[in-house]
């Protein structure tokens, strides 16, 4: 009889194939609603694809970029002992030691 009653919901329903039953046995809910399957074709239609992130501008070449960088107090000191300059002494000792 349950049997029967589901095949004429989705007959007056106007559903061209048989639904499938859910993992529960029940009859899986189908879309019956035009509009609301006009509403999902529209928007299939006019959304952008998402963009990625524009990339940042090349760097220009003797422009230094501000950093946060964590060093030990004694190296510090180091740097600071002649007084101002110490940060272009650090850019110069890292220059160095990257080999450029």
């Amino acid at each position: 009889m349950e049997e029967h009653a589901s095949r004429f919901i989705r007959a007056v329903a106007g559903e061209e194939f048989p639904a499938k039953p859910c993992y529960n046995g029940r009859m899986a809910r189908r879309p019956t609603d035009p509009r609301s399957a006009a509403e999902q074709a529209f928007k299939a239609a006019t959304t952008k694809p998402v963009e990625a992130p524009p990339k940042p501008p090349p760097s220009l070449p003797g422009v230094k970029e501000m950093v946060s960088l964590r060093v030990d107090r004694d190296v510090l000191d180091f740097f600071q002992e002649a007084g101002p300059g110490w940060q272009d002494r650090i850019n110069a000792a890292l220059r160095k030691a990257a080999g450029k």
